[in-house]
């Protein structure tokens, strides 16, 4: 089921003051960002395409990957574990969050790129167009340094702030959000157990990445980010990721990197474009996050570029292995207490 979209993604009250070239060039974002941000899949490889193009906008390539794991992380809820234990209210719940978070850091970020596009195509900087796209005042000023200074370990820092802070608001501390699932027992056992791990996979079976603990905190996502950046595009192994990324469709099931894993296992979850319809989105009223939030400067302190990244092959195979016993366990003591639960009734009927 595909549902219209019908997402205004500029403000056309704005532009009485733009030249014609300028109207266009808006124009021409808005419907390039519309017709990426459909779905996951088609956010991934856009993220990747533009990366291809511009290299020296790495938060593209980190953006790439972190996508594909939310893919991973909707197509389990429709795999052959998640449906034991979560009910499909549950899980359509968890899919929204997955998709909102993914749907409105394209919508955000994804303009200011093509923006940057314009600006190198065009050999003047174009960023006095970001306010069109309600970018928040942060980052029209932070790419405006990098403009100026060229430095872009802070631009990729600075894309990172800027993706955790836009979500917080209408994801992480959405009521409905924050009630059904970040404020549940389920959610604080996969947070305190690191079940919650962004893989960055290989093509030779390796797998590296990293876990949060206390993801409900802007500061702990943040330094997530900057710790797979790190690792990311650590001299040693950014050629393996990119390889994986280059060659590795990506469809939403697990498998996309399971078919490198020794051993290799059977493929349990589905595809995400046979699973779950387009959503259609919307923003009710834009907030700049950053007129109301202090800029921490630890944000944008620096990692330590890794000497050997953590190789996590092991460590994540137990835990998946942990998990899914886990949930095999439960549903099975589900079914025996609605089962003796029966019996009770029919005693004493």
């Amino acid at each position: 089921m595909h549902v219209k979209r019908v997402v205004l993604i500029y403000d056309p009250n704005l532009s009485n003051t733009l030249t014609a070239s300028e109207k266009k060039i808006v124009h021409d974002i808005a419907e390039v960002v519309k017709r990426n941000n459909i779905d996951n899949v088609s956010r991934t490889a856009a993220y990747l395409r533009y990366y291809n193009a511009h290299s020296d906008i790495q938060w593209s390539f980190l953006a790439h990957m972190v996508s594909r794991n939310a893919g991973w992380n909707m197509c389990d809820l429709h795999g052959k574990w998640f449906p034991l234990i979560l009910d499909k209210k549950k899980r359509a719940i968890l899919f929204n969050i997955y998709e909102r978070a993914n749907w409105l850091i394209f919508h955000d970020a994804y303009p200011q790129l093509l923006l940057y596009h314009y600006s190198t195509k065009n050999g003047v900087p174009m960023f006095h167009l970001l306010p069109y796209f309600h970018v928040s005042q942060f980052m029209v000023k932070e790419w405006g340094r990098f403009w100026k200074k060229g430095d872009r370990e802070r631009l990729l820092n600075a894309l990172i702030i800027n993706e955790q802070n836009l979500i917080q608001m209408p994801v992480i501390e959405q009521p409905r959000y924050k009630k059904n699932v970040f404020h549940t027992l389920l959610f604080d056992f996969q947070d305190w157990f690191h079940y919650s791990c962004v893989l960055l996979p290989t093509m030779n079976g390796y797998l590296y990445g990293s876990s949060v603990h206390g993801f409900r905190s802007v500061d702990r996502r943040i330094e997530l980010g900057k710790n797979l950046a790190a690792t990311l595009f650590s001299k040693n192994y950014y050629s393996y990721f990119y390889e994986f990324a280059t060659h590795t469709s990506h469809s939403g099931s697990r498998f996309d990197y399971e078919q490198y894993l020794h051993p290799k296992p059977k493929r349990t979850t589905p595809y995400l474009r046979v699973t779950f319809p387009i959503i259609d989105h919307h923003i009710q009223e834009y907030e700049d996050w950053s007129k109301t939030k202090r800029i921490k400067r630890k944000w944008f302190s620096p990692k330590k570029k890794p000497l050997d990244a953590a190789e996590i092959s092991t460590w994540y195979k137990n835990k998946q292995t942990r998990l899914h016993r886990a949930i095999f366990l439960k549903h099975h003591l589900n079914v025996m207490i609605g089962e003796f639960g029966i019996t009770k009734r029919r005693e004493e009927k």
